[in-house]
């Protein structure tokens, strides 16, 4: 193993804002060319200092809901997740719901209106997106465009003054996660991105196990997320994309084996898999293995392909292991441990995730799916790149991001 090279981003200083600005701009863009306030325990004995300004990449005081009405959530692009997922969960909502959509396709508008039940006033296009910061109906806007346009997205909400949900990955580039999380810092609106899992009881259990040491200190990690794509589509084009299976479901490893262990890695070492279809990968990485070492020395193993299948993530610790498998589908999740099945209903995942955020609004509880992760996972991804393209090991410096902690998680998720 050769020498690591260093990579390391400057950090932004979390600095509170109370301004608003509800600025326009006049680009367009078509898309197809907590429990403080609860009184459960105290925030400085529970979160530790400052934990409660820093965790959610923008303000966590930002604008609370404070006459009890019920946030309403707007989707940015009415692809097959945001049809198959996110609009179903809304009907099963708490503590949101759907009020508004926004569109490139005029079929859709009538579609989504009358299955619904939106007005026309909360129907919006591309074109005139920025007007929707005069809609007391929408109170969230949750970004479900391809991954080159998050970012732009997200910073016009920001500056529309609404909250704001990005679907993961956070965006395609460090600079453009760090763009999004100064947008809402500066416009006082809190920010979330669409990890879902944080609210599945099989990843918090996993989660449990790790951060405790229940089963004694965690040896290492082994995780893979693959599925065969046969098809050409925006997820195969880098410049829509910005990568192949790492960006899309490569992230579900980084996420469970981080969140396992309650660290952040400090070194990554990858390696490009074969391609075997050059007419369909001529722009992405068909497959990447990768290895991300922790402070403490142990290391997690990750693999992710679009020529395979494979769904587990699966921890060895000093007394026992534990393995999710399937670990990262919408429903039917399933966990082994070293005493048996871990015997958890299935959720809803994106309705939790989607309830979680809009209780951050109301009650001013912690965000766990932090714009803090979303740009130190984006990090990472670069870093892994990095290590690729050179074929070297890459030092990471991630000192400073917000670890999501089980115990606050286990809080949160009680209250949904």
């Amino acid at each position: 193993m050769g020498q690591p090279q260093v990579f390391q981003f400057p950090l932004i200083p979390f600095k509170k804002t109370n301004t608003m600005e509800n600025q326009k701009q006049s680009k367009d863009t078509d898309r197809r060319t907590f429990l403080k306030n609860l009184g459960i325990i105290s925030a400085a004995g529970f979160f530790g200092t400052g934990i409660l300004n820093t965790a959610c990449g923008a303000s966590t005081s930002g604008n609370t809901n404070g006459n009890n009405k019920i946030p309403g959530i707007a989707l940015v692009g009415l692809g097959g997740y945001a049809t198959g997922q996110l609009a179903p969960a809304l009907q099963e909502t708490k503590h949101c719901k759907l009020t508004g959509i926004v569109t490139g396709t005029p079929a859709k508008e009538e579609q989504w209106m009358k299955k619904y039940n939106i007005p026309r006033k909360n129907v919006y296009n591309y074109n005139n997106f920025d007007s929707i910061a005069d809609n007391d109906d929408i109170d969230i806007i949750y970004i479900v465009l391809p991954n080159s346009m998050h970012a732009e997205y997200s910073i016009r909400a920001a500056k529309a003054g609404k909250h704001v949900i990005c679907e993961k990955p956070m965006t395609t580039t460090v600079e453009d996660a760090r763009a999004i999380i100064k947008a809402c810092k500066e416009n006082n609106v809190k920010l979330s991105v669409g990890y879902r899992l944080h609210f599945e009881p099989h990843h918090l259990r996993a989660m449990e196990l790790g951060q405790t040491e229940e089963m004694g200190k965690v040896l290492n990690t082994d995780a893979a997320f693959s599925f065969v794509l046969n098809n050409k589509s925006w997820r195969l084009d880098k410049q829509m994309a910005g990568g192949g299976p790492l960006m899309d479901i490569g992230i579900y490893t980084i996420q469970g084996a981080c969140y396992t262990k309650g660290q952040w890695p400090v070194e990554v070492e990858a390696r490009y898999g074969e391609v075997t279809k050059p007419e369909l990968f001529n722009s992405v990485e068909q497959s990447i293995s990768f290895t991300l070492k922790y402070p403490d020395g142990t290391t997690s193993k990750h693999n992710t392909s679009y020529a395979d299948n494979a769904n587990y993530l699966k921890t060895t610790a000093e007394n026992g292991w534990w393995e999710l498998k399937p670990a990262y589908n919408y429903s039917h999740i399933s966990g082994t441990t070293t005493e048996g099945e871990m015997n958890f209903s299935n959720v809803n995942q994106q309705a939790r995730q989607m309830d979680a955020f809009a209780l951050s609004i109301i009650r001013d509880t912690p965000i766990l799916a932090t714009g803090d992760m979303g740009l130190r996972d984006m990090m990472i991804l670069e870093a892994i790149y990095q290590s690729a393209d050179t074929e070297k090991p890459v030092s990471l410096d991630l000192s400073g991001l917000y670890i999501p902690r089980y115990n606050i998680h286990h809080e949160v998720n009680k209250l949904i």
